[in-house]
């Protein structure tokens, strides 16, 4: 911007600097040659007295200190055809100012011009010449061009630099709000921006200050109410760990406890991130903690006679994530498969570190795959359910630097491959 209003200034300047300076040049080119041909002039109608009564020796007197002491050479031709003076030849326009007395003209001649003026005598008429060169009538004209065009020039560069200043003080201002507003999109809530500069960006930055207020106070809000609402499951989870502790069973109760553990483990993990306390970048072992939901989901796969098949690289593979988070985002995927898929189809899971560190996780099934591009989509759902389990996962792979990627599995059915990176400290 300051660049632009720069060009803008210098481009202005320059258009009012030409139509001003032009005009002006060409006058200083016009005083200079009328100056010229005035003294030319001026020394030839000072002879004219002389020639109408001097003798012709007193004639060639005045005319010889003529030349000596002026600039321009002066020439007299007398009636009978005598030259006096410097030596020049008898131009057409000395021919016309020699038909009658009192005529004074001026012609262009080769070199520069020259200045006639017609003196009556007894004898007839003398004519007066003397000749400006182009030099003498240019004398000075390119010295005063160089000094416009020099005061031309430092006008320009002065603009530029008021204006540069100008913007300086409207850029200065966005600057900083753009710098704010990046703040807040990287989710630093509590950067504000400086109400500074002319009022329309004031204007704007007192509009994004309570942009920014609105936004911090709509997610805190937000935050709560998630946690109010997973702080809200604990009760039901406390029934239920109370109904399992009383079966008879002690299997099946131990089972059902590992289960509630495991779903008041995600809730807790819910709840401190709902209210921004994750603290550092979390690392996990993906091969302990898929090796785990594997044998969790496997348990329901066969009541449901689906067969289970997973490769799982032996560990330890870290990867950039909790491991409630990491458990989350299997979860997700294996839960995907029994919601979408009917009873009796299997499914495969695989598990392989990547040679750039992190790892990579498989989920394939043999259903009927993915519909369309809308199952990609947050909150749409092909099954009746809330269509959030692939979005758990893709956050998962964001928050590791990976990414998830939908496709068919080899002899059909759906492919979910979600690439996760390494911990910092091992990448």
């Amino acid at each position: 911007m300051r660049r632009r209003l720069a060009l803008l200034v210098a481009a202005t300047t320059s258009l009012v600097l030409v139509a001003f300076v032009i005009p002006l040049a060409m006058l200083v080119h016009t005083v200079a040659e009328d100056r010229a041909v005035n003294a030319a002039t001026h020394t030839v109608d000072s002879l004219a007295p002389v020639v109408a009564a001097a003798d012709r020796r007193t004639l060639a007197l005045s005319v010889a200190q003529a030349n000596a002491t002026g600039e321009q050479p002066v020439t007299l031709f007398l009636p009978e055809g005598t030259v006096l003076g410097e030596p020049a030849p008898r131009s057409a326009a000395v021919r016309l100012a020699g038909r009658g007395s009192g005529n004074s003209l001026s012609a262009k001649a080769p070199g520069g011009r020259e200045i006639l003026v017609a003196v009556g005598t007894g004898g007839g008429t003398a004519v007066i010449r003397t000749f400006v060169t182009d030099a003498a009538m240019q004398r000075g004209v390119q010295r005063a061009w160089l000094i416009l065009a020099g005061l031309g020039v430092v006008l320009v560069l002065v603009g530029v630099l008021v204006a540069d200043r100008l913007a300086r003080t409207l850029v200065r201002p966005m600057g900083e709000l753009s710098a704010v507003s990046h703040r807040l999109a990287r989710g630093e809530l509590d950067a504000r921006a400086v109400a500074e500069g002319p009022a329309e960006v004031r204007s704007v930055a007192t509009a994004l200050n309570h942009l920014a207020g609105r936004i911090r106070d709509l997610l805190t809000a937000e935050r709560e109410a998630v946690a109010d609402i997973s702080h809200r499951l604990r009760t039901p989870l406390t029934a239920l760990r109370l109904e399992a502790e009383a079966l008879r069973d002690p299997a099946e109760a131990e089972r059902i406890n590992a289960g509630v553990d495991a779903l008041e483990r995600s809730i807790t993990a819910v709840i401190t991130q709902a209210r921004g306390q994750q603290g550092e970048p979390g690392c996990a072992d993906a091969a302990a903690v898929v090796a785990e939901r594997v044998r969790f989901w496997s348990a329901l796969a066969e009541d449901t006679e689906r067969e289970v098949r997973a490769e799982l690289a032996p560990g330890p593979i870290p990867v950039r994530l909790t491991q409630e988070t990491l458990a989350a985002c299997v979860d997700a995927l294996l839960g995907n498969v029994f919601a979408h898929t009917p009873d009796g189809t299997g499914f495969t899971v695989l598990l392989t570190a990547r040679p750039e560190g992190g790892a990579r996780l498989v989920v394939r099934d043999r259903g009927p795959g993915f519909p369309d591009a809308a199952a990609s989509r947050r909150g749409v759902s092909g099954a009746g359910s809330t269509g959030l389990g692939l979005d758990i996962a893709r956050r998962a792979a964001r928050e590791a630097d990976g990414e998830l990627v939908l496709g068919t599995a080899p002899g059909g059915g759906a492919e979910v491959r979600v690439e996760l990176g390494a911990p910092l400290g091992n990448a």
